[in-house]
């Protein structure tokens, strides 16, 4: 057996320990996360094999592990991620001591006793880049819903009556208006004629209904609340906050759709009912763009928690749950796409109410929809096959 090097990762430095077969150290180097210090540490552990193929274990695929992930796929050289496996043994090995050095010898270890640890691929370039956008898309959405929240929150306090008439979350006519007038005395003086010219100026749409709602609500609200006028000066401000986040949204939208569209899977996966360009971009992000590495559909299904786990002990025995660990992006790209397919495909209609019928909650139906999906989706990408509704390709 060739030797095991592995790696604890860090954002400044690695450390790298290298066992042979038996579990005896042959190097133990701690060297910085830069591509000169990566190369002559790959070098030096290929010395020690003897050349050829050395077998690296990572704890981790993305973030500062990339430099040196790209370092040895150009080397050719095999990858194991151990994952979670490496945390939970280090409680058995002597001492309490915990150092990059003593976690580094414990992966290696680890992958040294171990057979059932895969190599890692490396995702195409549009899969990597869909993962960077899609990320990007997560954290502009948190940040426009904790803005909406705060926003409503704040109007709430001091203006009921206008919180309740505009919908500021799904129409941007409501946030127009917020970033000139916020207050009902700033309405009321203003005056439904002019506001009405106001919003149409800024093109709010249907703005002779918003002039209404607005003034209406304004003409019932006299007395002030304390701390009127700055929580309107940060309602205004919210307000032109989640317009700039609407932009932003739309242009990384179309940038995603831009890309999906350009991967070789693209047409594939947007002809299965329940997807388009975003839920398909979540989907490549979360697999690497190749099902290859799968024997079957189970795989996929076991790393989105699709397929239930045994719970097993003494007499009890048949007991299913869903798993702890699983990968919560492919999850929801795969229960989204259901549930908007049960409203476009009438295949997935009928195993929806057939799920239902036998007493299965809206949760477990969909879930149940998803698992048959996964099926036919990954049989299409093996088979390179577009959906073909009423054959047996569909669900």
């Amino acid at each position: 057996m060739k030797p095991l090097a592995g790696i604890d990762a860090g954002k400044a430095h690695y450390h790298c320990v290298v066992i042979d077969s038996e579990g005896m150290r042959l190097l133990s180097r701690r060297v910085a996360n830069d591509e000169a210090d990566l190369t002559t540490l790959v070098d030096t552990v290929l010395e020690l094999s003897g050349g050829g193929v050395v077998t690296w274990v990572r704890d981790l695929n993305s973030g500062c592990a990339g430099l040196l992930i790209a370092l040895l796929a150009d080397r050719e050289q095999m990858l194991l991620l151990p994952g979670r496996i490496v945390y939970h043994p280090a409680a058995g090995y002597r001492g309490d001591s915990k150092t990059d050095a003593k976690d580094a010898a414990i992966i290696a270890d680890q992958a040294r006793m171990h057979r059932d640890l895969h190599p890692m691929r490396v995702d195409d370039e549009i899969s990597v880049e869909l993962k960077i956008l899609t990320s990007r898309r997560t954290d502009l959405m948190r940040d426009r819903t904790r803005a909406i929240n705060r926003l409503r929150a704040l109007l709430t306090g001091y203006f009921p009556a206008l919180e309740r008439a505009l919908d500021v979350r799904n129409s941007a006519g409501g946030l127009i208006l917020l970033t000139g007038y916020q207050s009902p005395d700033g309405l009321r003086k203003l005056g439904r004629t002019k506001l009405e010219g106001w919003l149409r100026k800024r093109k709010a749409y249907n703005a002779s209904r918003l002039a209404d709602v607005a003034i209406e609500a304004a003409s019932g609200k006299s007395v002030p609340v304390a701390g009127q006028d700055v929580a309107a000066s940060a309602v205004g401000k919210l307000a032109r906050r989640i317009l700039n986040l609407n932009v932003e949204l739309r242009e990384l939208d179309s940038v995603i759709e831009e890309r999906f569209r350009g991967h070789r899977h693209a047409e594939v996966i947007e002809s299965m009912p329940g997807f388009g360009p975003l839920l398909g971009a979540e989907f490549l992000a979360a697999t690497g763009g190749d099902v290859s590495a799968f024997c079957s559909a189970d795989g996929p299904a076991g790393i989105s928690g699709l397929a239930p786990v045994p719970r097993d002990s003494g007499r009890v025995s048949g007991n299913l749950r869903r798993p702890r660990r699983y990968d919560r992006r492919l999850l929801r790209a795969f229960c989204l796409s259901a549930q908007l397919s049960i409203r476009h495909s009438p295949q997935s209609q009928v195993l929806y109410n057939r799920k239902r019928a036998e007493g299965k909650r809206h949760t477990q139906a969909v879930l149940a929809l998803a698992r048959r999906r996964l099926n036919v989706l990954w049989a299409m990408l093996r088979d390179n096959a577009v959906y073909q509704p009423g054959t047996g390709t569909a669900a």
